[in-house]
């Protein structure tokens, strides 16, 4: 009987203040999106998931809601013809990039990844260089995921 209720006041301390975060998300806009005169925060505006509402589909930007070890991955797809070029930032710092010269090429596609630790209020977002587009309609290719690996 012991076991039992130490294992469920356990069970309480370990699951009840674990939080559950994670996004995952696309740029539909119905054909190209940019190139803009300067760099810009792309804004993924159709949700896929969004489980403890840390991403805006407004502004782009997703805010830690708990400080911890969080995961993120950027995709794009781009016409073969012109540049494309996307940084993830993390409180305005470059922290990977994923980019494409203009070619010959019908479409070319990009990706990165990065393991970040935030801080509770920690900002993360995806920017597209000046002068630069990606595709944002109807393949899905152009996405922006993240998640919490570890809450500290």
């Amino acid at each position: 009987e012991d076991f039992k209720q130490n294992k469920t006041a356990l069970n309480v301390l370990f699951y009840t203040e674990k939080t559950m975060v994670a996004f995952s998300t696309l740029a539909e806009y119905g054909g190209a999106r940019g190139p803009f005169d300067g760099d810009t925060t792309l804004v993924y505006n159709t949700l896929i998931a969004n489980v403890g509402d840390a991403y805006s589909a407004s502004t782009g930007v997703f805010t830690a809601p708990v400080a911890g070890v969080y995961c993120f991955i950027l995709s794009y797809h781009a016409g073969g013809d012109h540049n494309a070029k996307l940084m993830l930032i993390k409180n305005s710092e470059l922290i990977v990039a994923t980019s494409d010269h203009k070619s010959n090429e019908p479409s070319d596609n990009g990706g990165n990844a990065a393991v970040l630790e935030l801080k509770k209020g920690d900002q993360v977002y995806v920017r597209m260089a000046a002068g630069t587009r990606v595709w944002a309609d109807g393949y899905q290719h152009t996405s922006f995921s993240g998640f919490l690996v570890n809450q500290m």
